[in-house]
């Protein structure tokens, strides 16, 4: 998740975000990042859930090129379809699963999730826009190998929703430890109490302590 650094000065009145900028703005520590990084750039990728989930499961402790690696050979038993069906999936045979990459643990939390895809318990697009996020938290976690945190993601960058903060996150947790000139990060309950006045832009407030976690590796940001 880097992004570059802004030249330094007040982000535009203008933009897909500009609305959340100006209320994260109110925290004194939010408003210094923004005006470092910089316009948010935050954008949704237009998948459906249950793929998304399998991308996730799929990128778990594993770096980014390796995971994309066997993504690919995944898909290649697929030929024709963007991404293979949950029913395309089941069937396909575990030693092929296994050939591709995947550990066996991933491979039994990715059959369970288009099991629970192709039984309705993976709700589509359109099926999660009746519900809210509390709602699809409790849903979905109870997949094998989905836990909060991959849930979080998913509500953040596969569907777009603005209030969540993912406080187990190490990045947004890093990201408020430099911003706010913290010898340590703060504690998950912590961040969250902090959070609270950022409602309800809080997947926006995230977006930027990940900009100043990142920016802040390359000795890029200035939390004075």
């Amino acid at each position: 998740m880097v992004e570059t650094v802004g030249t330094g000065a007040p982000p535009a009145k203008t933009g897909p975000w500009a609305k959340a900028e100006r209320h994260l703005r109110r925290d004194p520590v939010l408003k210094k990042v923004i005006r470092q990084i910089g316009p948010c750039t935050l954008e949704a990728v237009q998948r459906e859930p249950y793929e998304a989930l399998v991308r996730a499961i799929a990128h778990q402790q594993v770096h980014g090129r390796a995971a994309e690696a066997i993504l690919g050979r995944f898909l290649a038993h697929h030929p024709g379809q963007a991404f293979p069906p949950p029913e395309a999936v089941l069937a396909m045979e575990v030693e092929a699963m296994r050939a591709c990459g995947f550990s066996g643990s991933k491979v039994a939390a990715i059959r369970d999730i288009a099991e629970k895809a192709a039984g309705g318990l993976v709700p589509t697009r359109e099926g999660c826009a009746r519900l809210d996020d509390a709602a699809l938290i409790e849903r979905l976690v109870a997949i094998r190998g989905v836990g909060r945190w991959t849930v979080e993601m998913l509500l953040i960058f596969t569907l777009g929703r603005p209030d969540i903060l993912p406080v187990d996150d190490f990045g947004v947790r890093e990201g408020w430890k430099v911003a706010a000139g913290l010898d340590e990060q703060p504690k998950p309950r912590t961040l969250a109490a902090i959070g609270e006045p950022w409602a309800p832009w809080r997947s926006i407030a995230a977006w930027y302590l990940w900009r100043a976690a990142d920016a802040a590796k390359r000795s890029a940001f200035k939390p004075q």
